[in-house]
C-alpha cells in the first residue's frame, strides 16, 4: 500500500516537483479564489484565464518567456473590461464575454502561426504540470507570496467588496480602487499557475476549493485555510491517479477538487434535511405538550 501511495513520488523526481509545484498553486489559488468566490468573480477568473492566451501565443511565436506574454494579456484584459464598461455604459458581463471570446479567439488564430500548434495550445490550454523545472517552483513562490502580502494588505475592503459595495464606500475605501486591486491579485495567479494546470483549468482550481471552503466556514482566513487543504489533497490524488491510471495530470487535480466540492455539498445537504426534519419533529410534539399541560 505504501508502494501505491508514495512510491511514485519516491521514485519519480518530475513527479515531486510537479507536487510541489502543484501545492503552491493550490495555495495561491486558495487565497485569490476565496475572494472570487464570496464577491462573485468567477466569470471574471474564467475571462481572464482565456485573455492570457494571446499574450501566451504571441510569446511562444517569438521565442521569449511565456510569463511574460501571459502577463501582458492579462493586463490588456483587465484595461479592456474597463473601458468597455465604463465608455460605452455596457453591463459589467458584456464586456468580458466580448473581450472573453474576442481574446481566446485571437489566440487560437495567433497560435495557428506556430508549425507545432496543436502542441503549443494544449500545452497553453491544460498545462504542464509533469514538466516544471526548479526555476517554475521560485516563480510560483514568488506569485504565492505576492499574492498572500496583497490579500493581507487588502483584506478589510476586499472583505467589505465582498459584502456589500455600498458598506465599502461609506467606510472610507474606493471601491474601483480595490476592486482593480482584487482583479489584479486574481489576474497574477492565472498568470503564475497557467504553466501548470493551464488557462482552461486555472478556473478551477480558483473556484472549486475555495468553495468548499465557504461551504463549511464563516471565516475568511478559515475559508483559505479550508481551500488549500482542499487543494493539496486534490493536488495529491489527481496526481496519484494521473500516475497510475495514464491520466493527464492536470485535468485530474482539478477533477477531483471538483469531486470533493460535491461531495461535501452532499453532506451539507444531508445535515439541512435532518436539522429540518428535527424542526417538523419538534414543532409537531410542542402542541402536544402544551395540551397536556393545559389539561
Amino acid at each position: 500500500m505504501g508502494d501505491f501511495l508514495l512510491g511514485p513520488f519516491n521514485d519519480n523526481e518530475f513527479l515531486r516537483l510537479s507536487l510541489m509545484a502543484s501545492v503552491l498553486v493550490a495555495c495561491t489559488c486558495a487565497v485569490a479564489g476565496t475572494f472570487v468566490v464570496l464577491r462573485g468573480l468567477a466569470f471574471v477568473g474564467d475571462a481572464l484565464a482565456h485573455g492570457v492566451v494571446p499574450g501566451v501565443a504571441t510569446a511562444t511565436l517569438l521565442g521569449v518567456s511565456g510569463v511574460l506574454g501571459a502577463g501582458v494579456g492579462a493586463v490588456v484584459m483587465m484595461f479592456g473590461v474597463g473601458v468597455v464598461s465604463r465608455r460605452y455604459r455596457m453591463s459589467s458581463d458584456t464586456s468580458i464575454g466580448l473581450l472573453f471570446v474576442g481574446m481566446l479567439a485571437l489566440g487560437v488564430i495567433i497560435n495557428s502561426r506556430s508549425r507545432s500548434f496543436s502542441g503549443d495550445i494544449t500545452t497553453i490550454l491544460f498545462g504542464e504540470v509533469l514538466g516544471v523545472s526548479g526555476a517554475d517552483l521560485l516563480w510560483q513562490f514568488g506569485a504565492l507570496t505576492a499574492v498572500c502580502a496583497i490579500a493581507w494588505v487588502c483584506r478589510r475592503p476586499f472583505l467589505l467588496l465582498s459584502v456589500d459595495e455600498g458598506l465599502a464606500q461609506t467606510s472610507g475605501f474606493s471601491v474601483r480602487r480595490y476592486h482593480n486591486m482584487m482583479l489584479g491579485m486574481v489576474a497574477l495567479t492565472v498568470v503564475a499557475s497557467f504553466q501548470t494546470v493551464g488557462t482552461l483549468l486555472v478556473i478551477g482550481m480558483l473556484i472549486a476549493p475555495a468553495a468548499t471552503g465557504a461551504l463549511f466556514a464563516s471565516r475568511v482566513s478559515t475559508v483559505m485555510l479550508t481551500a488549500s487543504g482542499v487543494g493539496i489533497v486534490s493536488s495529491y490524488i489527481g496526481l496519484l491517479l494521473s500516475y497510475h491510471a495514464d491520466l493527464a495530470a492536470g485535468a485530474s487535480i482539478v477533477l477531483v477538487a471538483v469531486l470533493i466540492f460535491t461531495l461535501c455539498a452532499i453532506v451539507v445537504e444531508v445535515r439541512r434535511w435532518q436539522n429540518h426534519r428535527k424542526d417538523i419533529h419538534h414543532d409537531h410534539e410542542q402542541p402536544h405538550i402544551h395540551a397536556q399541560v393545559h389539561l
